[in-house]
């Protein structure tokens, strides 16, 4: 999940799913405990729960918009309303014992966000294809023979760039910004979607090659390239769509990744951000009359997916409920 400030969770005796107005289909706020490795010890939870784990966890937006979604799908099938969705706060070195006890504690899904995308891989039991290119796993499914890992980022990015600048990666270049974590899910999406060519903008040299060299045995023949954002080439193509996958613009008095104005016109700017919900770069994408948007319909569009691989119930559907929790 690609959730830059992160994704997220009662305890047995707890309320059920927020409230929600039938009205607009928006939840009524529900402030979630922040609980940790020894709530794990000593509780037992009701129902069918779900978490996320994070370190820090408190920023996370993905208990209200499951919360919400789950009770959209009480009301008409019952089975959900035994559902909750929990929040760990649950440092890397807990990791291995946290994942233990929420599969003997009957958890039948969890979501990881930073900084336990990458270390998870080496704790489970099997990952999807899709998450074994990227190197992380950011949606997990308990089963028969432990944790299942899914990585639902690269469908979160593509799918909230359709909802929030009606366009597609695939039969587009991409110019991709940043070249961690988040950028590696991100090119490796834009990859398997068909982009005309993908040309990543970094300012650390090592970690650009390093991303480079990964992604171009995966290429398939598209062009990628790599480029120092402060001084953008003149090869750079025009009509792209433009993805801050960096967390430049997360804090304030950041500057943006890029000057938006030294690019070839671009199709629309998308920054993975989704709070603040303006960032630098959007700002100045606005300003020159470019399409811009933020993250959040990524976070929505991840989290809608988690909860297809957890429920059945379709991403589509469910994903409406979710950004309505968050408006």
């Amino acid at each position: 999940m690609s959730d830059k400030s992160g994704p997220d969770g009662p305890v047995a005796g707890g309320a059920g799913p927020g409230t929600c107005d039938v009205k607009t289909g928006t939840a009524q706020p529900n402030a979630e405990p922040i609980l940790t490795l020894a709530d794990l010890r000593r509780r037992a939870f009701a129902g069918t729960p779900l978490a996320v784990l994070g370190h820090p966890i408190a920023h996370s937006l993905s208990p209200r918009m499951h919360n919400a979604a789950l009770s959209r799908l009480a009301e008409r099938d019952f089975r959900f309303s035994a559902w909750r969705y929990h929040r760990f706060d649950i440092p890397p070195a807990e990791l291995p014992e946290a994942l233990r006890l929420l599969g003997e504690r009957g958890f039948a899904g969890v979501n990881l966000t930073v900084p336990h995308k990458v270390l998870a891989c080496e704790l489970v039991a099997e990952i999807a294809p899709e998450a074994r290119s990227v190197g992380a796993v950011n949606t997990l499914q308990r089963t028969a023979a432990g944790w299942f890992g899914y990585n639902t980022d690269g469908y979160g990015l593509s799918a909230g760039l359709r909802s929030s600048l009606g366009g597609a990666l695939g039969g587009r270049p991409v110019i991709l910004l940043g070249a961690g974590g988040a950028a590696r899910g991100a090119a490796v999406e834009c990859l398997a979607q068909g982009c005309l060519s993908l040309h990543i903008g970094n300012r650390t040299p090592e970690n650009l090659a390093a991303l480079l060299a990964l992604l171009r045995p995966l290429a398939g023949g598209i062009p990628v390239e790599g480029f120092d954002p402060t001084r953008p080439p003149d090869s750079l193509p025009s009509g792209a769509w433009v993805v801050n996958a960096t967390s430049s613009g997360l804090h304030p008095g950041d500057g943006a990744p890029i000057d938006a104005a030294t690019l070839p016109r671009p199709a629309g700017v998308y920054d993975m951000i989704y709070h603040p919900p303006e960032t630098p770069l959007l700002r100045r994408a606005r300003e020159l009359g470019i399409p811009a948007a933020n993250g959040l319909g990524m976070l929505v569009r991840q989290g809608a997916k988690a909860l297809e691989i957890w429920s059945g119930a379709s991403a589509d559907e469910t994903a409406p409920w979710m950004a309505a929790a968050l408006a």
